[in-house]
C-alpha cells in the first residue's frame, strides 16, 4: 500500500499512536475510490438496533440482509462500512477483507422509556472487533446527557485497549439531554461535542452538521464578539475542524434524516469547502433503490475526490 502524501500528513498528528493503530487509520484512508485524499466516505447501517428493523428497511426490502450493505459498500468503493456485532457477524466470512469495517461498540433502542438519560448499551468487546478483522471500533457519547459521564468513561476504558491492540477509535459525538432540540445541532454545541471527542482520544470524529442556532448564552457572546463566521454551511464545518484541534482530527458528518440526493450533495459541497473529511451516510443511501443509492455515492465520491 503506497501511502499518500496527504495521508502521511493526517497520520503524523497522531503523534502517541503505534505503528498499528497508524496502520488501520491508512487503511481507512487508502482504500476505495478516495484512497489518498484524506477524505473518507462510510456506510454506517446501525439504524435498525437504534429505530428498529421495520422503520429502518421497510422502505428497501433488500436491506433486511446484512449482505446487501456489505454489497453496497463493496460495489460503491467506499472507504469502510460500519455496524454492530451481529450484522457484521452475518456477513464476515463472505466479506473477509473486502473492505475495512468498524465494529460499533455501542447501541441504545427506541423501545426505552422517554424518562431516562440518554445513553447507550456496550454490545461488542474488542476481542470481537479483533476476531472480526476490524480496522476500528466506533462509539457513541450524548454530551448533554446526565449519563454521558458514564460514557467517557467506559469509551476511556475501550479505547485504551483499542489502542493497545492497533485498532483506530472512532467516536459518534451527538448531544442529547440537557439541550433543545434546536440545540442538538446548534454550532456551539456540535463544536463542543466534536472538541469532547477529541480530547477523549478519537483519531476520527462523527457529527452531525450545524446549523447557524447558538444554544448557550456564554458561548454566543464569544462569538458575537469575536466575530466567528458562522454564516454559510461551509464556515460552521470549518469551525467545527478548528474545534478538532485546529484541523488535526479528522471530522466526518452524517447524512442525518433522509433527504433528496439534491440536498446530500450540497451538504457535501459545503463539507468539502469547509475542510471536512468526508461523509458517513447511511439512511440516505440504503433506504433508497440500490441503483439509485450508487448513483448518489458516485457522486458524492466525485465531490470529494
Amino acid at each position: 500500500m503506497l501511502i499518500s502524501s496527504a495521508v502521511r500528513k493526517i497520520l503524523g498528528y497522531y503523534e502517541s499512536d503505534n505503528p498499528g493503530v497508524k496502520t488501520n487509520i491508512a487503511r481507512l484512508l487508502m482504500h476505495g475510490k478516495l484512497a489518498g485524499t484524506g477524505n473518507l466516505i462510510i456506510l454506517p447501517v446501525d439504524q435498525g438496533f437504534e429505530h428498529g428493523p421495520g422503520r429502518s428497511y421497510a422502505a428497501n426490502p433488500d436491506a433486511y440482509d446484512p449482505h446487501y450493505h456489505f454489497q453496497l459498500a463493496v460495489d460503491a468503493d467506499l472507504s469502510a462500512y460500519a455496524a454492530p456485532l451481529g450484522w457484521l457477524e452475518a456477513g464476515a466470512d463472505t466479506f473477509a477483507g473486502a473492505i475495512p469495517t468498524i465494529l460499533k461498540m455501542n447501541s441504545s433502542n427506541s423501545l426505552l422509556s422517554k424518562t431516562l438519560a440518554p445513553n447507550q448499551a456496550v454490545t461488542a468487546s474488542i476481542d470481537d472487533a479483533l476476531r472480526l478483522g476490524c480496522s476500528a471500533i466506533g462509539f457513541t457519547i450524548y454530551p448533554g446527557s446526565d449519563d454521558s459521564l458514564i460514557m467517557f468513561e467506559e469509551i476511556r476504558e475501550l479505547a485504551h485497549e483499542a489502542k493497545s491492540c492497533g485498532l483506530a477509535v472512532i467516536i459518534w459525538s451527538y448531544a442529547r439531554g440537557n439541550v433543545t432540540k434546536d440545540g442538538e445541532t446548534a454550532l456551539d454545541v456540535i463544536s463542543y461535542g466534536a472538541h469532547m471527542a477529541a480530547l477523549l482520544g478519537a483519531h476520527i470524529i462523527k457529527v452531525k452538521l450545524p446549523t447557524h442556532h447558538l444554544e448557550m448564552p456564554e458561548a454566543k457572546q464569544q462569538y458575537v464578539q469575536h466575530h466567528v463566521k458562522i454564516d454559510t454551511l461551509a464556515d460552521r464545518v470549518r469551525h467545527v475542524k478548528q474545534c478538532c484541534f485546529n484541523g488535526r482530527r479528522l471530522v466526518v458528518f452524517s447524512g442525518g434524516e433522509t433527504k433528496d440526493a439534491q440536498g446530500v450533495l450540497e451538504d457535501a459541497k459545503a463539507i468539502k469547502a469547509g475542510g471536512g473529511n468526508g461523509s458517513i451516510i447511511g439512511r440516505n443511501c440504503f433506504q433508497r433503490p440500490r441503483l439509485e443509492a450508487m448513483n448518489l455515492l458516485e457522486n458524492l465520491i466525485k465531490i470529494y475526490a
